[in-house]
């Protein structure tokens, strides 16, 4: 787990099931905009323990790390989640970046301290990420403004990057990197 000033970052595990869901169906029309087609059984229990058992293999294979976020005052209530997928080693060391936050949480700060502390944790010596890769539609202007925040440098754009709702959308492609990289391991 990992902690900030207001929130817990829980590590994805398979007992998070039924918050995971409570989360999506809050959040159903806030996040629907942004996010790409879900199956017909997403917001069933089935479903979102398989993605969370798989949640749990990927971090522990290193190819993704995914987190939980909750207030501290209420750690029954998921409110978001980060996301580190697609980890590449060897000369690439790097990952995309997702996240999402619940709609009535936006603007006072929460995203920013939760990436932050993820962004350190990729970082330190135990993960080791050269860079940190996020692509964001360009109508996401909250989303644009906390990378920007957070020192993410827009590298280019993407032609219809994603399909979400019925058609291809453009995003705007930013990276991070890390200015203490400790350099690739030799295998």
């Amino acid at each position: 787990m990992i902690s900030t000033s207001r929130l817990n970052l829980i590590p994805a595990h398979e007992a998070l099931a039924e918050s995971v869901i409570e989360f999506h169906k809050r959040n159903a029309s806030h996040l629907s905009p942004w996010d790409p087609p879900k199956p017909a059984d997403f917001l069933t229990e089935t479903f979102q323990r398989k993605r969370l058992r798989q949640a749990e293999a990927d971090a522990t294979a290193g190819t993704a790390l995914r987190w939980w976020l909750c207030m501290q005052e209420d750690p029954h209530l998921l409110v978001g989640t980060i996301g580190l997928s697609a980890i590449a080693r060897g000369p690439f060391q790097n990952a995309l970046l997702g996240y999402s936050l619940e709609g009535s949480l936006q603007g006072q700060g929460f995203m920013q301290e939760g990436l932050s502390a993820v962004i350190a944790h990729a970082f330190s010596a135990e993960i080791n990420l050269h860079r940190i890769q996020a692509n964001v539609r360009p109508d996401n202007l909250r989303s644009l403004r906390v990378l920007e925040r957070l020192g993410f440098e827009r590298e280019g754009f993407a032609r219809d990057y994603l399909f979400i709702h019925d058609k291809w959308h453009d995003h705007v492609m930013f990276a991070l990197r890390n200015k203490d990289f400790k350099g690739v391991p030799v295998a």
